[in-house]
């Protein structure tokens, strides 16, 4: 009764139970369907002689095993349900190493974007490609201790061959995990990469700006002198006036300009 409400029960964290006459496994199966990152529950029974899969769909995730059970002689035929239930544990993991790889195919992208300075798109990605690793690690770090404890444990349904291959899973799985763990510090990079595009692109702008003002300081301090409208000024009488302080706010942008190039202001 236990068994038939977590299977029905689609919420379920990964988890291997052994209730002595029957293992009872669950799994989470991930894939991306029209860009989004999916996942449905797989449930597993598995007893002496027989073993029984639940999918929460129809995707036939688990057909390179049919393709292996139609060969005769092989060491699938010959497994009993202890090597079976290796076996999908295996395909489903298989399938994590594909989720890892289009997930890093997608930082590389973030990379890139905000190489080319592109920053307006790049930070809603990497939100997202950072929830979807912070989800897929939640359900994928549970199965760590879930197959080391069907190593440790002594059961009478799993026969000492079949747990050297639960060891390469167990090794499988702690590839994934690492590689996981280095996407999230590669998606904590990138966003002080992003952060730090940001700032650069805030100190040109301040910067072009800054110049620009203190270009205009020395014009607007010759137009304020004037523009007071003295009656004794001498220079507001005299025939070159106009032109003469035309030319020495010229000047004056002129030189600040070349200032700032020697600089390298510019």
């Amino acid at each position: 009764m236990l068994i038939q409400e977590d299977i029905l029960n689609t919420d379920q964290r990964p988890k291997i139970e052994d209730y002595g006459s029957q293992i009872f496994i669950v799994l989470k199966m991930f894939y991306f369907e029209n860009g989004l990152l999916q996942q449905e529950q797989v449930s597993i029974v598995f007893t002496e002689k027989f073993i029984f899969s639940f999918q929460e769909s129809d995707r036939q995730i688990f057909s390179p095993i049919k393709d292996r059970l139609q060969v005769l002689n092989t060491r699938m035929r010959k497994g009993g349900p202890d090597y079976m239930a290796y076996a999908l544990f295996d395909i489903i993991i298989d399938y994590y190493f594909d989720i890892v790889e289009k997930l890093n195919d997608e930082l590389e992208e973030i990379e890139e974007e905000l190489w080319k300075e592109n920053v307006q798109t790049s930070l809603p990605r990497i939100h997202r490609v950072k929830r979807r690793l912070t989800r897929f690690r939640k359900l994928v770090w549970p199965l760590r201790d879930n197959i080391n404890s069907l190593l440790r444990d002594d059961s009478i349904l799993i026969q000492d061959e079949t747990k050297l291959f639960l060891r390469d899973v167990y090794d499988h799985l702690f590839q994934v995990i690492d590689n996981i763990d280095a996407q999230r510090e590669m998606v904590s990079s990138l966003h002080d990469m992003h952060m730090t595009t940001l700032s650069n692109k805030m100190n040109e702008v301040m910067k072009v700006l800054t110049i620009i003002a203190t270009i205009f300081i020395p014009l607007t301090f010759i137009a304020g002198i004037y523009g007071m409208n003295f009656e004794y000024m001498p220079e507001l009488q005299w025939k070159w006036s106009y032109p003469v302080a035309w030319l020495v706010m010229i000047c004056a942008t002129i030189g600040m300009v070349i200032f700032f190039r020697k600089k390298k202001w510019l």
